[in-house]
């Protein structure tokens, strides 16, 4: 039976249980700053522009608040009039360290069978190799309703669950928002299946209403694209269905509350929906810088306010330099916010102190009056200290859906992480992943904590810190690509011979093995900075 008419028939069949709640709590905004949607990262590459040929999406959760645990949540069939619950996500400060809590606000009908997916903050995978990545863009305020039931997460979760291709994934959302209401601010999903990659941007449809307006483009196969915090999509053809999808209300919304004339301007969706979004620098400064590492040749001017939506890169696309650009701070470029920083060294020449780095958390940067595109937040560099995890998915169309999708993993701050693979049918993951980091404070239980705790320590005496953490991760990062090929084959050639169960066995404990040994290095690695560097920060 397909997806879609097996919602439609439940819509119909069921009545949707709303909560007793009759007022919500404001969408949140903890991990805004400076008025501007500050959380997450999101680059997607085509097929044709990665150097294999995976589609690719990623995705960095920029906010210790976000939950740190993550596991698999399994396939499950369902009964007959079975709903699923829906939530309010809300900041908490009554556990150890700021956290959300999440509170029931309705039910919407559940279908009757449910994909398997890996359950990080913002679900990110699932077995048949469809991938989400993340952005939040904000919007304009007056559009965000809270009489909706669905925010990012769970629609994160409702895709992975229900859809096996973006294209679906969209479409399905697209009824379920009409339905039910969005109810959070601007979001950008990127959505990525075996054959293409699309950014879905979403906005609410208006203070006390249900619904919402939403627009999907499509990355070209040849091309990379990015959203890190501002609306992307501008001009929009409908009629080229291979590239755009829409909302019905989508124009109607904008020129009936005046914010575009038909008359006098061509439709652009981030002007209409979102323009203060493309105000922030700190957004536009990564789009920058995304886009300039992959094609330099443009020679794009970082003080653009607009980019094209998507570029094509000047070589394809290595899982080794997305790595290198999630890890980037704009070391080498004029907007390295520490590189005045500076002592003499021996010889007297003028360098950037040991002791500086990019990763100093806001009030120290008034402590020494740093300065930058983000006024004295400084810069809003792509690598944070507050990245709670980061993913790197590939799906690929010439493997079978137990080996295809895989999401790379990274706990914290990527400039001193690792990406471990976990595959779309994993069947668990280590016990340090699934222990949560916050509502109880630090922890050695938790894998989070390694890192977290090993990136603070790093950024303590950055200059000479990041080469010793650098000279363990580099070569395991090698290590762990290379070994890909190996195992993959391995899985490939059980699955070949019928033996799918062995074939999920074997990634699921290639990953496993991998995530515990990263873990124990990180906590070690710490040890060992402590030890070096006493009395030196």
């Amino acid at each position: 039976m397909i997806i879609m008419n097996r919602i439609k028939s439940l819509l119909l069949s069921f009545s949707v249980v709303i909560s007793s709640i009759t007022a919500f709590a404001q969408a949140d905004k903890s991990d805004w700053a400076g008025g501007y949607a500050d959380g997450c990262t999101s680059i997607t590459v085509g097929k044709m522009a990665s150097a294999d040929g995976s589609v690719i999406t990623s995705h960095t959760d920029d906010s210790h608040r976000t939950r740190s645990w993550m596991d698999v949540q399994p396939a499950k069939n369902h009964k007959a009039g079975a709903t699923t619950p829906m939530y309010k996500r809300v900041a908490c400060d009554s556990f150890a360290m700021p956290t959300y809590k999440h509170d029931v606000i309705g039910q919407i009908p559940q279908v009757e069978h449910t994909y398997k997916f890996i359950n990080t903050a913002y679900p990110c995978l699932n077995e048949k190799q469809l991938g989400i990545g993340e952005s939040t863009f904000g919007g304009r305020e007056e559009l965000q309703s809270n009489e909706g039931l669905i925010d990012c997460q769970r629609l994160c979760q409702l895709m992975l669950e229900r859809c096996t291709t973006a294209r679906e994934a969209i479409k399905m959302s697209g009824e379920l928002i009409k339905e039910y209401g969005w109810n959070d601010y601007g979001e950008c999903l990127t959505i990525a299946d075996k054959k293409e990659v699309w950014h879905f941007e979403i906005v609410g449809p208006g203070k006390g209403k249900v619904g919402g307006v939403w627009v999907a483009q499509r990355v070209p196969d040849d091309h990379i694209s990015c959203n890190a915090n501002a609306s992307r999509v501008m001009e929009i053809d409908l009629d080229n269905t291979d590239f755009f999808m829409a909302s019905e209300n989508i124009f109607d919304v904008a020129k009936d509350n005046g914010w575009w004339n038909p008359e006098k301007e061509e439709f652009r969706f981030a002007y209409a929906y979102a323009p203060h979004s493309r105000t922030s620098l700190a957004s536009r400064r990564r789009e920058w810088r995304i886009f300039d590492m992959v094609a330099p040749s443009l020679k794009l001017d970082a003080h653009a306010e607009n980019y094209p939506f998507s570029v094509k890169p000047d070589e394809k696309v290595t899982m080794e330099k997305l790595v290198e650009i999630f890890a980037d701070y704009y070391e080498g470029t004029p907007y390295n916010m520490i590189k005045d920083i500076t002592v003499a060294d021996d010889s007297g020449k003028m360098v950037i102190s040991p002791l500086a780095n990019p990763h100093m958390p806001y009030d120290m940067n008034k402590m020494l009056r740093i300065n930058g595109g983000w006024g004295w937040l400084g810069e809003r560099t792509i690598a944070r200290w507050y990245t709670m995890y980061a993913t790197i998915i590939q799906c690929r169309d010439w493997l079978p859906d137990e080996v295809g999708g895989v999401v790379w993993l990274a706990q914290d701050n990527v400039a001193t992480s690792i990406y471990v693979p976990f595959y779309g049918s994993a069947l668990d993951m280590p016990e340090a992943y699934k222990t949560p980091g916050r509502p109880n404070g630090y922890t050695h239980k938790s894998a989070w904590w390694a890192f977290n705790r090993l990136g603070t320590l790093t950024a303590q005496r950055w200059g000479d810190m990041r080469h010793d953490v650098g000279a363990v991760w580099g070569p395991w990062q090698k290590e762990l690509f290379e070994k890909q090929i190996e195992i993959e084959k391995q899985a490939v050639d059980l699955v070949e011979k019928g033996k799918e169960k062995k074939a999920i066995q074997l990634l699921n404990n290639h990953s496993n093995a991998w995530g515990e040994k990263v873990v124990d290095k990180a906590w070690s690695l710490g040890d060992q900075l402590w030890t070096k560097y006493d009395e030196k920060f």
